[in-house]
Protein backbone atom coordinates (compact mmCIF):
# COMPACT_ATOMS: atom_id res chain seq x y z
CA UNK A 1 0.00 0.00 0.00
CA UNK A 2 1.43 3.44 -0.90
CA UNK A 3 2.89 5.24 2.09
CA UNK A 4 3.02 8.77 0.67
CA UNK A 5 1.03 10.99 -1.64
CA UNK A 6 1.43 10.74 -5.38
CA UNK A 7 1.06 14.37 -6.37
CA UNK A 8 -1.49 15.51 -8.93
CA UNK A 9 -0.10 18.03 -11.46
CA UNK A 10 -1.53 21.02 -9.58
CA UNK A 11 0.15 19.85 -6.33
CA UNK A 12 3.70 19.63 -7.70
CA UNK A 13 6.05 22.21 -6.11
CA UNK A 14 7.17 24.88 -8.57
CA UNK A 15 10.83 23.85 -8.19
CA UNK A 16 10.01 20.24 -9.15
CA UNK A 17 7.61 21.05 -11.98
CA UNK A 18 10.10 21.59 -14.86
CA UNK A 19 11.93 18.35 -14.07
CA UNK A 20 8.75 16.33 -13.67
CA UNK A 21 7.24 17.83 -16.83
CA UNK A 22 10.39 16.84 -18.73
CA UNK A 23 10.11 13.24 -17.58
CA UNK A 24 6.40 13.17 -18.39
CA UNK A 25 7.06 14.47 -21.90
CA UNK A 26 9.89 11.96 -22.53
CA UNK A 27 8.11 8.94 -21.05
CA UNK A 28 4.59 9.79 -22.19
CA UNK A 29 3.09 9.67 -18.69
CA UNK A 30 4.08 10.53 -15.13
CA UNK A 31 5.30 7.48 -13.18
CA UNK A 32 3.94 7.31 -9.63
CA UNK A 33 7.45 7.15 -8.17
CA UNK A 34 8.35 10.48 -9.77
CA UNK A 35 5.07 12.14 -8.81
CA UNK A 36 5.75 11.13 -5.20
CA UNK A 37 9.47 12.00 -5.27
CA UNK A 38 8.66 15.48 -6.62
CA UNK A 39 7.41 16.42 -3.13
CA UNK A 40 11.04 17.27 -2.31
CA UNK A 41 12.41 19.52 -5.05
CA UNK A 42 15.94 19.25 -3.62
CA UNK A 43 16.05 15.44 -3.50
CA UNK A 44 14.08 14.99 -6.74
CA UNK A 45 16.16 17.42 -8.78
CA UNK A 46 19.43 16.04 -7.38
CA UNK A 47 18.37 12.52 -8.39
CA UNK A 48 17.25 13.73 -11.84
CA UNK A 49 20.59 15.47 -12.37
CA UNK A 50 22.49 12.33 -11.40
CA UNK A 51 20.28 10.23 -13.69
CA UNK A 52 20.89 12.63 -16.58
CA UNK A 53 24.65 12.57 -16.08
CA UNK A 54 24.85 8.80 -15.69
CA UNK A 55 22.73 8.19 -18.79
CA UNK A 56 25.92 9.02 -20.72
CA UNK A 57 28.12 6.31 -19.17
CA UNK A 58 28.75 2.82 -20.49
CA UNK A 59 26.02 1.54 -22.84
CA UNK A 60 22.28 1.22 -22.30
CA UNK A 61 22.31 -2.59 -22.03
CA UNK A 62 24.96 -2.45 -19.33
CA UNK A 63 23.21 0.37 -17.44
CA UNK A 64 19.84 -1.42 -17.50
CA UNK A 65 21.46 -4.73 -16.52
CA UNK A 66 23.12 -3.02 -13.56
CA UNK A 67 19.77 -1.46 -12.60
CA UNK A 68 18.16 -4.89 -12.61
CA UNK A 69 20.95 -6.50 -10.57
CA UNK A 70 20.98 -3.71 -7.97
CA UNK A 71 17.18 -3.65 -7.69
CA UNK A 72 17.11 -7.42 -7.20
CA UNK A 73 19.68 -7.25 -4.38
CA UNK A 74 17.84 -4.35 -2.75
CA UNK A 75 14.47 -6.10 -3.08
CA UNK A 76 12.79 -3.23 -4.94
CA UNK A 77 9.81 -4.64 -6.80
CA UNK A 78 8.84 -1.20 -8.19
CA UNK A 79 12.26 -0.69 -9.77
CA UNK A 80 12.30 -4.24 -11.09
CA UNK A 81 9.09 -3.50 -13.01
CA UNK A 82 10.57 -0.27 -14.42
CA UNK A 83 13.97 -1.73 -15.34
CA UNK A 84 12.43 -4.89 -16.82
CA UNK A 85 10.23 -2.73 -19.04
CA UNK A 86 13.02 -0.37 -20.12
CA UNK A 87 15.49 -3.23 -20.56
CA UNK A 88 13.09 -4.93 -22.96
CA UNK A 89 11.79 -1.87 -24.82
CA UNK A 90 14.74 0.53 -24.81
CA UNK A 91 17.85 -1.59 -24.32
CA UNK A 92 16.38 -4.45 -26.35
CA UNK A 93 17.41 -7.12 -23.85
CA UNK A 94 15.72 -10.49 -24.18
CA UNK A 95 13.62 -12.03 -21.42
CA UNK A 96 16.53 -14.39 -20.69
CA UNK A 97 18.96 -11.44 -20.47
CA UNK A 98 16.63 -9.71 -18.01
CA UNK A 99 16.53 -12.79 -15.77
CA UNK A 100 20.31 -13.16 -16.04
CA UNK A 101 20.78 -9.51 -15.04
CA UNK A 102 18.50 -9.94 -12.04
CA UNK A 103 20.75 -12.82 -11.00
CA UNK A 104 23.84 -10.63 -11.40
CA UNK A 105 25.02 -11.87 -14.79
CA UNK A 106 24.89 -11.11 -18.52
CA UNK A 107 25.34 -13.12 -21.70
CA UNK A 108 28.02 -10.71 -22.96
CA UNK A 109 31.33 -11.33 -21.11
CA UNK A 110 32.26 -7.66 -20.64
CA UNK A 111 28.75 -6.69 -19.49
CA UNK A 112 28.75 -9.78 -17.23
CA UNK A 113 31.83 -8.45 -15.44
CA UNK A 114 30.16 -5.06 -14.90
CA UNK A 115 26.92 -6.61 -13.63
CA UNK A 116 28.76 -9.01 -11.31
CA UNK A 117 30.83 -6.12 -9.96
CA UNK A 118 27.75 -3.92 -9.43
CA UNK A 119 26.01 -6.74 -7.60
CA UNK A 120 29.08 -7.28 -5.42
CA UNK A 121 29.28 -3.54 -4.62
CA UNK A 122 25.60 -3.59 -3.62
CA UNK A 123 25.83 -6.76 -1.53
CA UNK A 124 28.96 -5.61 0.31
CA UNK A 125 28.13 -1.91 0.63
CA UNK A 126 31.25 -1.25 -1.45
CA UNK A 127 33.59 -3.49 0.52
CA UNK A 128 34.81 -5.36 -2.54
CA UNK A 129 37.98 -7.42 -2.59
CA UNK A 130 41.17 -6.79 -4.52
CA UNK A 131 40.18 -9.79 -6.67
CA UNK A 132 36.81 -8.14 -7.48
CA UNK A 133 38.58 -4.96 -8.57
CA UNK A 134 41.10 -6.95 -10.61
CA UNK A 135 38.31 -8.88 -12.37
CA UNK A 136 36.49 -5.71 -13.50
CA UNK A 137 39.76 -4.17 -14.70
CA UNK A 138 40.74 -7.39 -16.48
CA UNK A 139 37.39 -7.26 -18.31
CA UNK A 140 38.51 -3.99 -19.91
CA UNK A 141 37.02 -1.39 -17.60
CA UNK A 142 39.09 1.64 -16.62
CA UNK A 143 39.09 3.09 -13.12
CA UNK A 144 36.82 5.86 -14.48
CA UNK A 145 34.39 3.15 -15.68
CA UNK A 146 34.54 1.47 -12.27
CA UNK A 147 33.68 4.81 -10.65
CA UNK A 148 30.73 5.12 -13.05
CA UNK A 149 29.52 1.65 -12.09
CA UNK A 150 29.73 2.60 -8.41
CA UNK A 151 27.79 5.80 -9.16
CA UNK A 152 25.12 3.77 -11.00
CA UNK A 153 24.85 1.45 -8.00
CA UNK A 154 24.34 4.47 -5.74
CA UNK A 155 21.76 6.04 -8.04
CA UNK A 156 19.78 2.83 -8.45
CA UNK A 157 20.00 2.17 -4.71
CA UNK A 158 18.59 5.65 -4.04
CA UNK A 159 15.47 4.90 -6.07
CA UNK A 160 15.29 1.39 -4.60
CA UNK A 161 15.34 2.79 -1.08
CA UNK A 162 12.83 5.53 -1.96
CA UNK A 163 10.42 2.99 -3.43
CA UNK A 164 10.93 0.47 -0.62
CA UNK A 165 10.16 3.18 1.96
CA UNK A 166 7.18 4.80 0.21
CA UNK A 167 5.86 1.86 -1.88
CA UNK A 168 4.16 3.80 -4.69
CA UNK A 169 1.62 1.93 -6.78
CA UNK A 170 3.33 0.11 -9.65
CA UNK A 171 2.54 1.59 -13.05
CA UNK A 172 4.66 -0.70 -15.25
CA UNK A 173 3.89 -4.34 -16.10
CA UNK A 174 4.33 -6.67 -13.13
CA UNK A 175 7.33 -8.99 -12.85
CA UNK A 176 8.14 -11.79 -10.44
CA UNK A 177 8.92 -10.31 -7.02
CA UNK A 178 12.51 -9.76 -5.97
CA UNK A 179 14.15 -12.90 -4.73
CA UNK A 180 11.72 -15.24 -6.50
CA UNK A 181 13.64 -15.91 -9.71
Amino acid sequence: MPRTVVLRPEQVPADSKPTLDGFTKNIGFTPNMMAAFAQSPIAFNAWASLLGSLSKVLDVKTRDSIGLAVSEVNGCDYCLTVHSFTAEHMAKLTADDIILARKGHASDPKRDAAVQFARKVTETSGHVSDADLKAIRDAGYTDANVMEIVALVAMYSLTNFFNNVFDPEKDFPAVAPAGSI
